[in-house]
């Protein structure tokens, strides 16, 4: 008897979902889409409505010729990828590669079935055979206008840019949107100005126990943060401020609340693994994937907060069992989405068994333990009780000056049993109205106003997503693209833009303002969702943006004057003397002459980075000098590793292999 056959995208997916069918299925993996956009020709026909032409990629032949055959003699064909436009859009791809179905024709009139689940366990997947549908249109033409707009936006400003910049840059709807931001926020750093304040302090003392009181006001007027600008100022205060006593007259005890945050969303998700792991966005979601893959956590790509039920009350008896039934709400926790994006009704990102901990995802690597972790930990504090936090604040009188002081303990761990680092608890001494305080020491500190930070790929994410530009799926590629594009590197776990970044983004910016539009970028957005949900046509969509946009590239094309990429720097060309420049290629940044043509004089760019860690080997040998030209000899780092080398290099080219020593020490062996 023939088998039924399910698609799904990878070969994990299927390795999961195959250990809970029958003898009757097989699971194949499609390894993601299966057809696009051809790659050497623009592929939409725009005076045709903007049909698209799809071709089967190279890569996707024979797994397409296998599907084809395998589907031919299977009595039911199940498309289970994944549940978002996206997944929806590569199961019409295999239905229409494979032939097994046509846009205008219903899956059950064929074969054909669509099967979705947001989890990949047993229970949920034997429940989506039970309830197959058809595919889903709506989505599916959602995802191909995001596929042709951005094919139109980039097949044509791509060009522009190779010819006013240089080649291998890339422009996009989001891409340039999310440098845009990077762009300015370096701007107004550049631009910052910073003030100087002080802070004054008084250490004081009751009962043996220290604490620090801030001063706040004046003659009854509250001193705010600028109000004391300079050492000579806060000087006055220290010598007024040590006269008088220091007499408390107000106490006020209260207790606040702190409540835990909502399960996660994909955005969530990317921001605390980078501020908490360290993890980059991309990092984030492959280990999330493989997670999902394996049938440890729920879909991760979603905007949704939302816990089923039978979630919810898993949670709620781990909860009761782990804990105590102190920890647990009287009635569950109900999340609201805020995010303008949320689109599919998806659950939040949860681990599919939450009685499963780290330990026992036996077959994750240590990485993506942690992440589900944490995932494990934000989804059962998103059920438990809030935190208490008991409160003492006080207020303490020297003459005419008022100080603060405010102590914070935990009266009640709630959620915070799963996250203690969260709350600083600060002690303060038992004070009542009057009681006289020992005064230990006062003091003045000097402070800097700050520009504000770059951002970090978790910063920048919630950036995105507060603006309503892209989607789960986009925010990982969209970082790393303008990363590889060479727009932004990393300094110190920070996006900084490189010269070629305010390049592109400037240009940009004067000459297809809408592109770059945070407005425009998120309109588009909205838009995709309506046609998602049947209530927009793709073509029309993509007709309002191409008509301006089409209009816009005729009239720049010519107007734009040629970049100027070149940097200078403090070297002279060795073989005609002119000056040596920074130059860009595809390849990436190299040094070469600026009297080029006429001079072809190149040589590699190092840099910053690259070189500290070669200054780091390159330490001169003493008592050894080149045989060739006398210069000292060092220890240099090649591509295989360190070497001896002459320190006039390029001049003299010496070099000779480090002697292996064992057991003693040469008295030239500087290299520690």
């Amino acid at each position: 008897m023939n088998k039924n056959l399910v698609i799904v995208e990878s070969p994990a997916k299927a390795k999961t979902i195959e250990k809970y069918l029958g003898s009757d299925f097989v699971v194949v993996a499609s390894f993601g889409h299966v057809r696009d956009l051809p790659k050497g020709s623009l592929g939409i026909d725009i005076e045709n409505d903007f049909k698209p032409s799809y071709s089967v990629l190279p890569k996707s032949r024979k797994i397409v010729a296998q599907l084809k055959k395998m589907a031919k003699s299977a009595p039911l064909v199940y498309l289970a990828t994944d549940l978002d436009r996206e997944g929806e859009a590569i199961s019409w791809h295999i239905a229409q590669a494979c032939g097994l179905q046509t846009q205008s024709t219903k899956a059950d009139e064929h074969k054909v079935r669509r099967i979705t689940f947001n989890e990949i366990t047993k229970p949920a997947v034997l429940s989506a055979l039970e309830n197959p549908r058809d595919i889903d249109m709506n989505l599916v033409d959602s995802q191909q206008a995001r596929r042709v707009i951005d094919r139109l936006l980039g097949y044509n400003l791509s060009p522009l840019l190779w010819k006013k910049v240089y080649k291998g840059l890339s422009a996009g709807r989001v891409q340039s949107v999310a440098l845009r931001l990077v762009v300015e926020r370096e701007r107004e750093i550049e631009s910052f100005k910073p003030e100087e304040y002080w802070d004054i302090t008084a250490l004081l003392e009751k009962d043996g126990i220290e604490f620090v009181a801030r001063l706040v006001e004046e003659n009854g007027k509250k001193i705010e943060k600028l109000d004391i600008k300079t050492e000579k100022q806060a000087q006055e205060y220290l010598e007024k401020l040590e006269k008088g006593k220091y007499e408390v007259i107000l106490v006020e005890k209260k207790t606040e609340n702190k409540y835990p945050s909502a399960p996660f969303t994909t955005s969530t998700l990317q921001q605390e693994a980078g501020n908490i792991l360290g993890f980059s966005a991309k990092q984030t979601m492959k280990l999330a994937q493989d997670l999902y893959e394996a049938g440890y956590i729920t879909y991760m790509r979603t905007d949704s907060v939302n816990l089923s039920e039978i979630a919810i009350k898993s949670i709620r008896d781990l909860i009761s069992k782990k804990y105590g039934a102190s920890y647990l709400p009287k009635e569950p926790k109900r999340y609201k989405t805020k995010s303008r994006l949320a689109q599919e009704a998806h659950e939040a990102i949860r681990p599919t068994d939450i009685f499963k901990v780290a330990d026992n995802i036996t077959e994750a690597d240590a990485r993506a333990k942690k992440l589900y972790e944490l995932i494990w930990k934000r989804t059962v504090a998103s059920q438990m009780k809030e935190a208490v936090l008991e409160i003492l604040e006080a207020r303490i009188k020297n003459n005419e000056f008022i100080f603060a002081a405010r102590g914070q303990t935990i009266g009640f761990k709630g959620f915070l049993v799963l996250f203690p680092q969260k709350v600083r608890e600060i002690d303060l001494p038992s004070l009542t109205v009057k009681d006289i305080l020992s005064l230990v020491e006062l003091k003045k500190e000097q402070h800097f106003t700050e520009p504000p930070a770059r951002y970090s790929e978790a910063t920048l994410v919630k950036a995105l997503e507060e603006r309503g530009i892209g989607r789960p799926s986009t925010y990982a590629p969209t970082i790393s693209t303008i990363q590889e594009r060479g727009y932004v590197i990393k300094d110190r776990g920070r996006l900084k833009p490189e010269k070629v970044g305010f390049v592109v983004n400037d240009l940009l910016v004067e000459n297809f303002p809408n592109v770059v539009d945070y407005g425009f970028t998120a309109k588009i957005e909205d838009e995709l969702d309506e046609i998602a949900s049947g209530k927009r046509k793709w073509q029309v969509v993509v007709k309002d943006f191409w008509e301006p946009f089409n209009l816009n590239l005729k009239e720049k094309a010519d107007t734009i004057e040629k970049q100027n990429m070149d940097e200078e720097i403090d070297e002279l060309c060795p073989n005609c003397g002119k000056k040596l420049v920074i130059k860009h290629s595809t390849r990436g940044k190299f040094i070469g002459c600026s009297g080029f043509p006429e001079c072809r004089f190149t040589k590699n760019f190092i840099d910053e980075k690259t070189q500290n860690k070669i200054d780091e080997g390159n330490k001169l040998i003493e008592g050894r000098k080149c045989p060739k030209c006398g210069s000292d000899l060092k220890i240099a780092s090649g591509r295989y590793g360190p070497f001896i080398g002459c320190s006039a290099y390029p001049k003299c080219k010496y070099i000779e292999k480090i002697p292996q020593i064992t057991n003693s020490k040469s008295q030239n062996d500087n290299s520690e």
